[in-house]
């Protein structure tokens, strides 16, 4: 008889940076697979609006990831029925005034991007990992970048934020090696979502732009079905690793 698929309707599911993007797809393909979806992020308005659409016992929670407070506290703003988490998907981040040689950007913009990809996710982490610990089981999905793999000009900080996410993933594999947490890591390449026009504070013709300079650009959902994939696959499986690129940046 196979194994059992590694996703659980009736299952719940945390999602940082849910309001956009790549967190939004995989809200969306979470849903569809009957999991309840803990939409957060930090723009109400929209987590509310997506956790109505989603059903199935979605619901909405504000949650900056660059504010302790914030993070301690995450499992106590949620519903009872909504505090055993069996998926984190840590999503959220940033790249504020990036795309800049290093002198000549902001230490501001540097250190909210280090607090948010950095220190933002070690948060979350820190507050949901305990109960999968107890439990012995549980899923964890780190969104990292192929910048955290493979470094380019004027990516200085945000690439190394993500290769700081790529070597804490693997870390976190060492420390629950024993049980039965699986901890992945989604590393895709340039995929179109509002991320751009973010960095640039804002102005999406700059962040169009920016997008068409390459022949191939991934949509959000193409990221979302490779998570999708990786937590489907049997309890004893974990997808260590999964690097999504466009067919022409091969």
């Amino acid at each position: 008889m196979a194994e059992a698929s590694g996703i659980v309707p009736g299952s719940t599911a945390l999602v940082t940076g849910a309001g956009a993007g790549i967190g939004l797809a995989i809200a969306e393909r979470l849903a569809e697979r009957k999991v309840r979806v803990i939409c957060a992020g930090r723009r109400l308005d929209r987590l509310e609006a997506l956790a109505k659409r989603l059903g199935n016992g979605a619901t909405a929670l504000k949650l900056d990831v660059s504010k302790g407070e914030e993070c301690a506290g995450l499992l106590d703003r949620l519903p009872a029925s909504h505090r055993q988490i069996d998926i984190l998907i840590n999503n959220a981040g940033h790249d504020v005034g990036g795309r800049k040689r290093f002198d000549e950007g902001k230490l501001d913009d540097f250190v909210e991007t280090l607090e948010t990809n950095v220190v933002g996710l070690v948060r979350v982490t820190h507050a949901v990992v305990p109960q999968m610990v107890k439990r012995g089981t549980g899923d964890i999905v780190n969104l990292g970048s192929v910048a955290g793999w493979k470094p380019y000009p004027t990516g200085n900080i945000y690439a190394a934020t993500k290769a700081f996410v790529r070597v804490f993933t693997d870390g976190l594999r060492l420390d629950y090696k024993d049980t039965d947490i699986r901890i992945m890591e989604m590393l895709p390449g340039i995929t179109r979502t509002e991320f751009a026009a973010a960095r640039f504070r804002g102005d999406t013709a700059h962040g169009d732009a920016y997008y068409k300079k390459f022949p191939h650009v991934m949509a959000a959902d193409d990221i979302a079905r490779g998570v999708i994939y990786a937590l489907d696959q049997p309890r004893s499986v974990t997808i260590a690793q999964m690097l999504v690129l466009p067919t022409r940046d091969i």
